[in-house]
């Protein structure tokens, strides 16, 4: 973690702040016993709040200048330049949570967040968050692994067994022939515009969420098996964050009748 990031910057910008908080706070106390000395006509009392509330506005005015001067960070530019995505894979690893990068996103199970720069926010799981200080969000990122995914495995295993068959129709290949992945990837996403609605990293957590529940086996009572082969040093792999914190790879399935 650097001084010059978001955390840093967010940190300065709360002292100042609480800074201005108690300056008001004591002002704000003069002034109510300046109205109470008026309401029962205390005078001495009166004068002395007064004159004390009069000294204090001027430290209080001064306190929240400086708060407001405090943030001088550029955080398009931050959010934009990548700084705040390696602020919080730092953030993480001091946290002991487990996060790394891959496709302009990055993952932490079962989390995938995006920067969105020009909104001021990230996007965790199709869901705008706001709440950016990196201590804070990577919180919330380890508090959301604690929860139980919300995954139905079944029906995406039936899907997935059906864009299977259709890959293995278009290349006209065997029953219970290898298809890669990123070919059903493609048939889930066929339509104008799914492609960006379901990204290729949602689609390798689903994997792994499947593939962690052990479900293999289809309606139709087909069987569902993981293959990996020197394609999963290729451009083919599919790369997701599994719950132990390791990278775990996807290439190839196949189904095929239980015998």
């Amino acid at each position: 973690m650097t001084d010059s990031g978001l955390e840093a910057a967010l940190a300065a910008t709360e002292e100042q702040v609480d800074a201005a908080l108690k300056a008001t706070a004591a002002l704000t106390r003069e002034l109510k016993k300046a109205k109470t000395g008026s309401a029962r006509g205390q005078l001495r009392e009166l004068r002395r709040a007064l004159s004390s509330a009069a000294a204090l506005s001027a430290d209080t005015a001064r306190a929240t200048e400086g708060a407001s001067a405090s943030f001088v960070l550029d955080e398009q530019e931050h959010l934009a330049s990548g700084a705040y995505g390696q602020e919080l894979l730092d953030e993480a690893a001091a946290q002991g949570v487990a996060m790394f990068e891959a496709d302009e996103r990055l993952l932490c199970y079962p989390s995938l967040i995006k920067v969105l720069p020009g909104d001021a926010a990230v996007e965790i799981d199709r869901r705008r968050e706001k709440r950016l200080r990196p201590s804070v969000l990577v919180g919330l990122l380890a508090a959301a692994q604690a929860r139980p995914p919300r995954f139905k495995p079944e029906p995406f295993l039936e899907s997935l067994a059906s864009a299977y068959d259709l890959v293995r129709s278009q290349n006209q290949q065997r029953d219970g022939a290898v298809v890669r992945l990123v070919a059903v990837w493609g048939v889930l996403t066929l339509l104008p515009g799914q492609q960006r609605d379901y990204t290729r990293p949602e689609f390798a957590r689903d994997l792994y969420l499947l593939d962690s529940t052990g479900a293999t086996t289809t309606k139709s009572g087909r069987a569902l098996r993981w293959h990996a082969s020197s394609g999963t040093r290729g451009s083919g792999t599919l790369t997701t964050v599994a719950q132990t914190g390791q990278q775990q790879l996807y290439w190839g399935i196949s189904f095929a009748d239980r015998s």
